[in-house]
């Protein structure tokens, strides 16, 4: 054994064992300290001492000084965010790294005194010591449930303010989903990373250049030479007349009257805003949406005419194109940059623009979208998704036939949109001159940087992708893919924001292979040719027979499943759902075993309203794809269901029925 810690190490030892003639087991206990944890600074803003009259009178003051509608247009957000700081000031604090919301100065000097006693009855171990250490050890036990109890007791779950908190206290109990306050660390070239500074750089850099990184090259073959053309739009148009994707849409496009965005009224603003989620995120240093709703009667009189002009000039601010980029962990290895997600944070004033933008155009391409399309649309669910092929297998089923679908894989499917051919592609389906240039300064000049605690990284230009958490973001890309559907027609595609799956349905599992076969060549050609990043190697075949087959997907030889997980429900071969519902049932009893744990310090209503969030709601997704299960599954749905309701009801005695 090499260690530079010997001191570290303790009760090292060499045994000797009959398993093997030579080989010896050598065993060490290696003595573990955990550093201390470095406290938090918390940013936060104080509204206790705010009055919304004074910032109001404030904020009509300086409205009435500006007499240049130019500068209003420009720097209203400034404005309004210089007379917010005005009135409340951003303040810090430092926090304990491990703190939790019901500890004080009791708990602390209680816990700091058993830790005394029981250094004193490990250094003389005697009946006097170990008795007062117990006694100590004891009263910290008790006194920590009482303070709970008396807690969790103070919060009113209906109290949004107060909710923030119980559920902050609560959640981590229950599910690690959402965590963002867990400290970074990164491995970059063999060496580690935890300095905020380096990793907000970091991720900015991979963020910005996801594109190169992927190695994705336009195909100049597919272009037009139009560099004599000096407007940039024109530019573009000319360059992608010849595109694949541009002649589907020219030759499938329904014949509508061009696009051209309206002027708005005061009273669709003010309705607008009331609409604004105010739990949403915002950058620390801008007004927060509580604030504008309660000054909606000024803010929009000036918003109104500043987005009537954007409108009219066809000119997005270039103010509102910054966005802080908060990196979210999605699955695998914590380490890699690339398992996070780029999420940009904008500023309110922006999210209104887009709002109004999108009011419009999504009206405009309702019918145009698939029907296929499920994904960031209003009445198109993950579930509708599923059931539109699920039940057609069935069908085939029934049929004696078989059925299979290619699950795709697209790497970084929002970050790679090619900004160009979108603005061709929103002009082939008859965005007007006017509005398609509005659309191309939004996507234009956009730039990010990156937070990490209180951190930033530098700001830099995005070049490509449509920014993910803008109201935006998810339409433009829905526009981006919607002609995949006519490049494809004459197969059955369904799609779910970047999970594409073509699906088929045959007589036999060797013609249903072959047309997936075919189906997938076509689909990754679509990919390619519109810069897409598609690993065939990662993608996977799901089919109705437990044999392992063969496909050939893009000179890529892949294996059949026996289930596939797809937007969250694992699909088997036989569609009868039972490893699906098997892991609902798994996490549905963690959950209740986690709430059994903390039932004691909760009133009633806090243990139903956590029942369900956590437990039932386990088993509200996608309900009409996996209920028609065994008996066998479906009592084991029940017994957990007892179980829970048990706990919530503190009831141990009343029949499932009467619970």
């Amino acid at each position: 054994m090499l260690t530079n810690k010997p001191k570290s190490f303790m009760r090292s030892t060499v045994i000797e064992s009959d398993l093997s003639d030579f080989h010896k087991m050598t065993v060490t206990v290696m003595k573990s300290v955990f550093a201390k944890q470095r406290p938090d600074i918390i940013q936060y803003r104080d509204l206790k001492n705010f009055s919304n009259e004074n910032y109001r009178h404030d904020l009509i003051l300086e409205i009435s000084k500006s007499k240049s509608n130019n500068y209003l247009q420009k720097d209203f957000h400034i404005l309004a965010n210089k007379m917010f700081n005005k009135h409340v000031s951003i303040k810090s604090k430092y926090c304990r790294a491990n703190q939790t919301p019901f500890m004080n100065k009791s708990i602390s000097k209680a816990i700091m005194k058993r830790s005394r006693l029981r250094n004193k009855f490990l250094k003389n171990n005697n009946a006097q010591n170990k008795l007062l250490y117990n006694r100590q050890r004891n009263y910290c036990v008790s006194l920590i449930r009482k303070t709970k109890k008396a807690y969790f007791n103070s919060i009113e779950t209906d109290n949004i303010v107060n909710g923030k908190k119980f559920w902050k206290t609560v959640k981590p109990f229950l599910t690690d989903k959402g965590t963002v306050s867990n400290k970074i660390t990164l491995i970059e070239n063999n060496e580690i990373i935890s300095n905020d500074s380096t990793l907000a750089n970091t991720f900015n850099d991979y963020f910005v250049n996801i594109v190169p990184a992927l190695g994705i090259i336009e195909n100049d073959d597919l272009l037009c030479n139009a560099d004599y053309i000096n407007d940039p739009l024109e530019s573009i148009i000319k360059r992608y007349q010849n595109h694949p994707s541009i002649i589907s849409i020219n030759e499938n496009r329904p014949n509508k009257p061009p696009f051209l965005f309206k002027s708005l009224e005061n009273e669709f603003l003010m309705t607008l805003i009331d609409t604004l989620d105010s739990s949403k995120s915002c950058k620390k240093d801008d007004v927060p949406i509580k604030i504008i709703k309660m000054n909606s009667d000024i803010i929009s009189e000036v918003l109104v005419k500043n987005i009537n002009e954007c409108f009219r000039t066809s000119c997005f601010p270039d103010e509102l194109k910054v966005a802080e980029v908060v990196p979210i962990f999605k699955k695998d290895s914590k380490t890699e940059k690339s398992n996070y997600r780029p999420v940009s944070i904008l500023s309110n004033i922006s999210k209104i623009y887009e709002l109004c933008i999108y009011d419009q155009l999504s009206f405009f391409f309702e019918n145009v979208l698939s029907k296929y399309q499920f994904g960031f649309r209003k009445g198109f669910s993950a579930q509708e998704c599923l059931v539109s092929f699920i039940e057609l297998w069935k069908k085939s089923v029934d049929q004696n036939g078989a059925f299979g679908a290619l699950l795709t894989d697209l790497s970084k499917a929002f970050d790679c949109v090619n900004h160009d051919l979108l603005v061709a592609k929103l002009y082939a389906y008859g965005v007007d001159f006017p509005a398609l240039k509005l659309i191309f300064s939004y996507l234009n000049g956009r730039k990010q940087k990156v937070r990490i605690s209180n951190t930033f990284s530098s700001l830099k230009d995005i070049k490509y992708g449509v920014p993910q958490g803008s109201v935006l973001g998810p339409l433009l890309f829905n526009i981006y893919i919607c002609d995949l559907f006519f490049y494809i027609k004459d197969w059955q595609v369904a799609n779910y924001a970047d999970d594409t799956t073509p699906y088929v349905s045959g007589m036999n599992i060797n013609e249903v292979i072959s047309s997936l076969e075919n189906c997938a060549n076509l689909l990754f050609k679509w990919f390619e040719n519109n810069s897409m990043k598609a690993n065939s190697d990662r993608s996977h075949i799901l089919c109705s027979t437990e044999n392992t087959l063969q496909a050939n997907i893009n000179n890529d030889i892949i294996c059949t499943s026996k289930s596939e997980k797809l937007l969250g429900v694992t699909i088997d071969c036989n569609l009868n759902f039972e490893e699906h519902v098997k892991n609902l049932c798994n996490k549905a009893s963690h959950k209740v075993s986690a709430l059994a744990r903390i039932s004691s310090y909760m009133s009633f209503k806090q243990r139903r309203r956590i029942m369900k969030a956590f437990i039932t709601s386990q088993f509200g997704y996608c309900p009409l794809i996996w209920m028609f299960c065994s008996r066998k599954l479906n009592n084991r749905i029940n017994r957990i269901h007892e179980r829970a309701l048990r706990i919530v009801y503190n009831d141990y005695f009343s029949s499932f029925n009467e619970l």
